[in-house]
C-alpha cells in the first residue's frame, strides 16, 4: 500500500462531512438559525480530524520527507500552496467560531457570517482534495523507494495512535444517519 492511500481514505470521510455542512448551510439560509450542536461537532471535526490528524500527517511526514528529496520546482510549488491552503482552512474555521460565539451572545445577524464561512469551506475542501488526490500525491510517490514508502506508512500509523480516528468517523456516521439536530 502506498502512503497516500490512508490520506485518500481520510479525504472520503472529509467529503462526507462537507456534504453534511452543505445541508447545514441550506438550513441556516432558510431559517437564519444554525444547529449549534452540529456546528460545534463540525468545528471539532475540522480542527482535530482534518487539521491535526490529516494535515498533520501530510505536513509532518509526507511533505517533510518530500522536501528532503529536493523535488521538481513545480511539485514544490504545489506543496507550498497546499500548506497555505491548510492555513487558510484554519483561519476560516476560526472565523466560523467567532461568528458562532457572536450568535450565542445575542447577535442574530452572525448566522449570516456563519453561512459565509461554511460556504467557503464547502467550496474550498473539494478543490483542495482534488488538488492533492489528482495532482500531487501520485507524482510525489515517484521520489520514494518502496522501503521509504513503507517507513512513511509506519510513521502514519504511529502518528494516528495519538489521535482518535474512530470518534470522528462515528460522528459523521451519526449525523448522516440521524440528521443534524442530534441531542447530546
Amino acid at each position: 500500500m502506498l502512503p497516500i492511500a490512508p490520506l485518500m481514505i481520510e479525504h472520503r470521510v472529509i467529503e462526507r462531512m462537507i456534504r453534511l455542512m452543505k445541508d447545514e448551510l441550506r438550513h441556516i439560509r432558510s431559517t437564519d438559525s444554525p444547529h449549534l450542536g452540529f456546528l460545534e461537532a463540525a468545528v471539532d471535526f475540522i480542527r482535530t480530524y482534518v487539521d491535526q490528524c490529516h494535515h498533520g500527517k501530510e505536513e509532518d511526514i509526507l511533505f517533510g520527507n518530500l522536501q528532503k528529496k529536493k523535488p521538481a520546482s513545480q511539485l514544490t510549488t504545489v506543496m507550498n500552496k497546499l500548506i497555505e491552503e491548510h492555513a487558510q482552512g484554519r483561519e476560516t474555521v476560526k472565523k466560523l467560531v467567532e461568528a458562532k460565539n457572536r450568535y450565542l451572545n445575542g447577535d442574530l445577524s452572525a448566522a449570516k457570517d456563519m453561512a459565509v464561512q461554511i460556504e467557503f469551506l464547502i467550496e474550498f475542501y473539494p478543490r483542495h482534495i482534488d488538488k492533492e488526490d489528482n495532482h500531487f500525491f501520485q507524482p510525489c510517490m515517484d521520489y520514494f523507494t518502496d522501503d521509504e514508502r513503507g517507513m512513511m506508512l509506519k510513521a502514519f500509523f504511529v502518528f494516528d495512535q495519538r489521535l482518535i480516528h474512530r470518534k470522528y468517523k462515528d460522528l459523521v456516521e451519526n449525523f448522516e444517519k440521524n440528521g443534524l439536530n442530534l441531542q447530546s
